[in-house]
Order: structure tokens, then C-alpha cells, then sequence
């Protein structure tokens, strides 16, 4: 079983993919643990006093009015976390369910929630034991994600339902089978619990985790692309990139010539003047979209990093102060600007491919297919590259425009957090196969290519793309289903294998 330990190391988003993965034994360091206890002593400190602090002992949203005797704080936590387990449609998956649980306890570990030590250690015990709360995918404003995260604290009540090892059961019954019994809720540990952005967090870090891995497969296909169209390569001359470094231009125009670098590239000789833009301007592209991705990237790893609770407790004065650090809009901007540079790369990917196909723009056989004629070749892949260009284009949409007044007016602004980052992750898949039709008819215009203008190796990065495409099916000499030859070039290139290694060799 993962270990890990919430201490002065920053927590990364490469943690979060490793505890969605699996059970994780996770503990916070005794400095850690003391800023927790003390913390929680300035609430009970203020309840004693009966000082007003929202959720202690005043009521939620529009009910803020309403003061609670400390007498009966405890008492009402379960009703007030039972009755905001309202997020509706279909469960999120069990790994998305485990990185948001392991996101709470490393927002709750920053100690600006105050919650109690015993019930942070149940839901690190239910981490370590995969007794994992079922969250529904539906119903985050992006001013916390509460409805939603209330599922955690509904969950260490023995309220709703918990994932068991993956099986869905009765949180109840979760618990039980798993050793541990139901917490029992301080005043506040409800609302500690749930008001927070983890939702959020953990599927932005999944998603940020698997752009990651897509910009690296797009650099090693578009590479095998120019190499197949014999486009310039002066077109990655770092002297060009530096001239107008713009966001992103410099670093993407470096991995272009690393994945190249090694091999002899087929257009050397090439007389062309210039190339279409879709291959010359690969790098003015390709930047933005990795400079969007770093700004996420920062973006998430602050919200992985803070403590965004309301009310938070501040410093060892024992302040306890309103807060919006929930309100989550650098991440559902960062994500809509990434949606957006996502067309971008589809768009050219398609006009690549598009343009791979065309023979009186590439030098090749028309549509790629040697047998000439009346012969289709990957022609009729150009409306297979459409659609799934439009799918991608219709998730670009930006979320964070609008939002609806709730809760009696007091919750009058959102973000969307949580939209825009579901509606980028649903643009990840079919990007993934406009990248494996891309490689499959890059690796087609190769070979043909090397018929007729024989020359140096492929770079192994180009290589690797080859060969994997090759892995999975025979160069094209007579018209076939395309699109099966479309499927199997899919589950050979998006494998942890393949991807790994094209990771590793463009540095």
C-alpha cells in the first residue's frame, strides 16, 4: 500500500493520480497535527463564548440569521450535512470519488478548517481501508463544491454510500465490513467537511495528468507528420521561435527539434518555399496550449496547497474570519482558455491529416493509396476527422460566463469549476483518436515516401510512433476498413508503454 504523509512538502498532482489509483495510508506530521488541535481549540475557544462564527453556531446560506446554543451544535451537525447531500446524476467513478476524498484531507491538513482530529483520522483511515464515498457528478456552482463534497461527511456518518474495494454498498455497512465505525461530528466538522472545492481539485489534477500525457503523443505524431508531408524543418529553428516568444513558442519549437533530433529528416532537399500553416506553424500552436496547461497546472497545485476554507482560521492569534477562497475561478478560467487551445491543436491536426491524404499537396499517392484510380485510401477518414473535430470544438464552450443567484441571494456569483473541467476531459478522448488517425496516415505517407525518395532513419521518437502503428496494422496497398485499422492504431499508441517511452525520449 502508497504511504504519504501531509507535511511542509508541497502535495503535487502527480499524489493525487497515485491515490486515485488505490488505497493510500495517509497520516499528517506531528507539526501538522498540532496546527490542527489548535485550530480546533480557537472554534471550541469561540463557541464557549458564544462568539457568532458561520457554521459553528450560526446556521448556513440563507439561514446565517439563525444562532445555534452550543448546547445543540453537536447535535445538529448530522442534519446539517444530510440535508445538503443533494448533487444529483451518476456517481463519479471510484477513482475520481478516492482523489477527491484524498484532496479533502489535504485541504483539511493545512488547518484552516479547524476540523476535529478524530474524524480527520476516520477519513484517513477510510483512504487507507478504500472505504471510499460515493459522490454524484452533478451539482457544483464552482462556489464550493459542497452539495457534492457533503458526500464525504455523509459517508464518515454512515449516511449514503461508500465504494468497498470498488463495490458500492451502504456507507454503513461500508464502514462496518471495513472495521471502522461512524464518526461522530464536532460542531462545524460537517460543514469543515464539505464546503470545499475538492471535487474540483481532484478531477482538475486527473485531468491536468492526462493533457499531459496527450501534449507529449502530439508532438511525437505531428513530428512523424512532417516527416511523412516532407515538411521544412527550419520551421523549429530556435532563432525563429525566440524572435516573437510568445506564450509557450520557444519551449514547444525545443520539443519539436528533440523529437526530430537523430534522425535525417525526408524533406532536406525539399524546394518548397513554405509549407501550409497546420505544419509551419506547429510551434505558434502547440505553445499556447502547453503555457494553458502550466497555468492550470500552478493554478491546481495553490488549491491542492491551501487552505480554502469558510470560515478559516488564521494564525496562531486564533482568528477566525469569513472567507471566499472557495470560490474557485483562476481554475475554471485556466481550464475554459485550455478548452479553447484544444481546438486549436484539433484544428491543425485535422488539416494535417487532411492535407497527408491530398497527393497534389503532398508529392504522394492520392489519399495515400498506391493502388491508384478510383481507389478510396483513407479518404473517407476526412469525415471520421470532422466529427470528431466538431465534439471537441461544441466542449470549448466556456462555463465560467454564467451562473445562477442561490441561497437566498447571499451565493450570487460561480465559476463552474467543475464544468469546465468535465467538459475539457471529454475533449481528452476524441483528441486521442485525431492523434491515432493522424500517426496511422502519418506513418502511411512515411513509408510511401520511402519508396520513392529513400533516405535517412527515422529520430527514435518518429520511430516510435512507426512502429507502434505498424504494431497494430500492415501499411495500406489495397482499399479496407479504415476505421478498424483506426481502432487498433488507438489501443496500440494510448497505452502507459507507449506513451511513456515517447515521454521520455522528447525529454
Amino acid at each position: 500500500m502508497r504511504t504519504f504523509v501531509f507535511s511542509d512538502r508541497l502535495v503535487t498532482i502527480a499524489d493525487v493520480v497515485a491515490a486515485a489509483q488505490g488505497p493510500v495510508a495517509v497520516t499528517a506530521s506531528p507539526v501538522r497535527r498540532a496546527a490542527m488541535q489548535q485550530a480546533r481549540g480557537v472554534l471550541d475557544d469561540h463557541l464557549a463564548r458564544d462568539i457568532p462564527v458561520y457554521g459553528l453556531n450560526t446556521g448556513l446560506g440563507g439561514n446565517i440569521g439563525h444562532r445555534i446554543h452550543a448546547a445543540e451544535a453537536e447535535d445538529l451537525q448530522a442534519s446539517l450535512v444530510t440535508a445538503r447531500v443533494a448533487g444529483v446524476g451518476a456517481a463519479l467513478p471510484v477513482d475520481v470519488c478516492r482523489a477527491v476524498l484524498f484532496c479533502r484531507l489535504a485541504g483539511l491538513a493545512q488547518a484552516g478548517a479547524g476540523v476535529s482530529l478524530p474524524v480527520f483520522d476516520l477519513l484517513s483511515e477510510m483512504l487507507a481501508r478504500d472505504v471510499v464515498p460515493v459522490i454524484p457528478s452533478r451539482g457544483s456552482t464552482g462556489a464550493s463544491d459542497l452539495v457534492q463534497t457533503m458526500s464525504l461527511a455523509a459517508a464518515a456518518i454512515g449516511e449514503g454510500e461508500a465504494y468497498l474495494g470498488g463495490v458500492r454498498l451502504p456507507a454503513r455497512d461500508a464502514l462496518a465490513r471495513a472495521g471502522l465505525a461512524a464518526a461522530r461530528l464536532a460542531p462545524k466538522d460537517g460543514l469543515s467537511i464539505g464546503s470545499a472545492s475538492s471535487v474540483t481539485v481532484a478531477t482538475a489534477a486527473l485531468a491536468i495528468a492526462a493533457l499531459e500525457d496527450l501534449a507529449a503523443v502530439h508532438v511525437a505524431v505531428a513530428a512523424l507528420a512532417c516527416e511523412g508531408f516532407g515538411a521544412s524543418p527550419h520551421i523549429f529553428d530556435a532563432r525563429i521561435a525566440g524572435a516573437r516568444p510568445a506564450a509557450g513558442q520557444v519551449e514547444a519549437a525545443s520539443l519539436f527539434r528533440a523529437a526530430l533530433s537523430g534522425g535525417g529528416h525526408v524533406s532536406r532537399t525539399s524546394q518548397k518555399v513554405q509549407d501550409a500553416l497546420s505544419f509551419r506553424a506547429l510551434p505558434q500552436v502547440t505553445g499556447p496550449f502547453l503555457a494553458a496547461l502550466e497555468t492550470a497546472r500552478r493554478e491546481v497545485e495553490i488549491e491542492l496547497n491551501s487552505p480554502a476554507d469558510n470560515p478559516l482560521v488564521i494564525g496562531p492569534q486564533g482568528e477566525v474570519r469569513s472567507s471566499a477562497n472557495f470560490l474557485t475561478a483562476s481554475i475554471a478560467l485556466s481550464f475554459d482558455t485550455l478548452a479553447i487551445a484544444m481546438v486549436q491543436l484539433a484544428t491543425a491536426c485535422v488539416q494535417r491529416s487532411i492535407k497527408l491524404t491530398t497527393g497534389r499537396l503532398s508529392g504522394l499517392a492520392n489519399y495515400l493509396s498506391p493502388v491508384g484510380g478510383a481507389s478510396a485510401g483513407f479518404v473517407p477518414m476526412q469525415k471520421s476527422l470532422a466529427a470528431l473535430h466538431a465534439e471537441i470544438r461544441l466542449r470549448a464552450t466556456p462555463a465560467s460566463l454564467d451562473t445562477i443567484v442561490v441561497s437566498e441571494m447571499v451565493e450570487d456569483i460561480g465559476t463552474n469549476a467543475v464544468l469546465a473541467v468535465s467538459k475539457l476531459a471529454e475533449q481528452v478522448e476524441p483528441m486521442r483518436w485525431l492523434l491515432a488517425i493522424e500517426a496511422m496516415l502519418a506513418a502511411q505517407a512515411v513509408d510511401l515516401r520511402r519508396r520513392i525518395e529513400p533516405g535517412p532513419a527515422l529520430s527514435p521518437v518518429c520511430l516510435r510512433v512507426h512502429d507502434a502503428v505498424r504494431s497494430a496494422v500492415p501499411a495500406l496497398d489495397e482499399d479496407r476498413p479504415t476505421g478498424a485499422d483506426a481502432a487498433r492504431v488507438f489501443e496500440a499508441l494510448w497505452t502507459p508503454q507507449v506513451v511513456g517511452e515517447l515521454r521520455s525520449l522528447a525529454g
